[in-house]
């Protein structure tokens, strides 16, 4: 099959050979697979990579996003039952509140970023004085981040941040998902870094992360540092050999293994040039269709998931695309609200921007793999039926 007509593909290698003979060396030598010192060492590196205190390996980008508002929760941090959470998102960006007991107050997104809509936002904290607000980086943008923060000291609100598909991506320098008290990752498959499934929860705040580890494993204290757990056995007079099964928290099992640990490990090796090639991917399909709307942010370093635009005719696009062999999808969600397992229990909202989103948007495919050539042709089979908004 030459270049001209192969497929293209929303991922591809993400996982090298080499690393998967590397993988399968080091599970022939006897090692153990379930979670032991790999996953230490990952989340160490992960979070000096990334910048940040604490890093927690759980088994998907959905799970890191439980974890942190279930933290939250039984750390006693939220003031309120109310939370707001980006209209344009992801399922289990918006499904932990509701299973929570959470009561969920949608942001409608903003016109160019596609991160939350600060005049919203400023409504929304002044009329129900949320405790917590969950943003989504869409695509790797980041959202109107000072902003943000100002809003949310002002409404005294703590800030979360889902940057599942953010993984690299820089505002004012710093990464995101290290802004606000935690940020989540996911390293599906399909993301800029995999494990195959798997994610993570990054904070600086040692009591939070304390929970979360105990959390991650059904509640009990092994994971805990020695003064955590000594602090818990001594308040509930529990004895050396019964703490084995004590269980502190209602905790899940949301770990991940030591095999992909290693995976990970060895994945972080590549992110930043993986990081380079898709900043670059980005800017060249920017400059390839100026007459389609381009997502734009002050994000200093854009680690682009995917390149999102709007077109009238999304439906012939996509069949369009896809009998050239070129993967697409809609750009994430669309609009929460207009989802069934919302509207089965919170009604229809009418949000103009998510609207829109969710009516015209469709992204392009970008990953480390994909060539200037593959683009190109991406380009001229798109723009040969697409039509702007």
């Amino acid at each position: 099959m030459t270049d001209a007509i192969k497929p293209i593909t929303l991922a591809e290698d993400t996982i090298s050979q080499q690393e998967l003979s590397t993988l399968c060396e080091w599970i022939l030598e006897g090692n153990r697979l379930t979670k032991s010192a790999q996953t230490i060492e990952f989340e160490q590196e992960f979070s000096d990579w990334i910048g940040s205190k604490h890093a927690v390996f759980t088994n998907s980008g959905s799970s890191s996003n439980l974890l942190m508002i279930a933290s939250l929760k039984e750390a006693g941090r939220l003031r309120s039952n109310k939370v707001v959470a980006a209209s344009v998102s992801w399922v289990t960006t918006i499904a932990p509140l509701m299973q929570l007991g959470l009561e969920v107050f949608l942001c409608d997104c903003d016109e160019a970023n596609l991160g939350l809509n600060l005049v919203h936002l400023e409504e929304i904290c002044e009329k129900e004085k949320p405790s917590a607000l969950i943003l989504c980086h869409v695509l790797g943008h980041a959202n109107h981040m000072n902003e943000i923060l100002d809003i949310c000291k002002r409404h005294d609100v703590i800030l979360l941040e889902d940057s599942c598909e953010a993984l690299g991506s820089e505002y004012k320098g710093k990464k995101l998902g290290t802004i606000g008290a935690t940020g989540s990752f996911s390293f599906y498959y399909g993301h800029h870094i995999s494990t195959i499934e798997g994610g993570m929860v990054v904070t600086d705040d040692s009591d939070l992360h304390q929970v979360m580890l105990s959390l991650r494993s059904h509640g009990w204290s092994r994971d805990l540092s020695p003064e955590r757990r000594d602090a818990l056995t001594s308040e509930y007079e529990i004895d050396e050999f019964r703490n084995l099964y004590t269980f502190y928290y209602p905790g899940y099992n949301l770990r991940s293994t030591d095999l992909q640990a290693f995976i990970g490990r060895s994945q972080l090796k590549k992110i930043d040039k993986i990081i380079k090639t898709r900043s670059d991917n980005f800017a060249c399909y920017a400059a390839m269709l100026p007459d389609y709307f381009q997502q734009i942010s002050n994000t200093s370093t854009l680690s682009s998931f995917a390149y999102g635009t709007f077109v009238k005719n999304r439906l012939e696009v996509f069949e369009v695309l896809k009998a050239a062999s070129i993967e697409c999808r809609p750009l994430i969600c669309g609009n929460i609200a207009r989802h069934p397992f919302w509207l089965k229990t919170q009604g229809a909202l009418t949000l103009a921007n998510a609207d829109k989103v969710h009516d015209y948007g469709i992204y392009l495919p970008n990953h480390h793999n994909i060539t200037r050539t593959d683009i190109e042709r991406i380009v001229e089979i798109f723009t040969r039926v697409a039509i702007p908004t």
